[in-house]
């Protein structure tokens, strides 16, 4: 099978990125990592890895049918990262929605780090 760079614009190969978290061989090593992945699983349409990094008390708030229905329905262009610290990351994902035309998905993403994992905890939506 052909490499292919990662999904999330870092210019790493897939397998050697976000690869490597989707696969749950590593725990993603910071909120950033763990952004990039998350958007990566969108684009790969794994609905399980999203809900699996959702912060559990949070969970309740999304259907894993949804979120494969939102990714599906998208094609994903891009990813830019606009501001990170330790448990934040400012981005935008750029993408067609289902009727081709150019949307911007704007996020300012909060991260927990609990048992040795980083969690998607929130977002403001712009």
């Amino acid at each position: 099978m052909e490499s292919k760079k990662c999904y999330c614009d870092t210019g790493l190969l897939f397998e050697h990125c976000c690869g490597l978290y989707l696969s749950n061989n590593q725990k993603a090593p910071s909120a950033l990592a763990l952004m990039r992945s998350r958007y990566s699983a969108y684009v790969s349409h794994n609905a399980d890895y999203l809900m699996e990094t959702t912060y559990i008390s949070e969970r309740k708030h999304y259907s894993k049918t949804e979120i494969l229905r939102w990714a599906v329905s998208n094609k994903w262009q891009k990813l830019e990262i606009l501001s990170f610290t330790e448990n934040t990351v400012e981005f935008k994902a750029y993408f067609l929605d289902s009727n081709h035309k150019p949307q911007t998905h704007y996020e300012f993403s909060t991260f927990k780090f609990e048992n040795g994992a980083w969690y998607y905890l929130d977002g403001k939506f712009e």
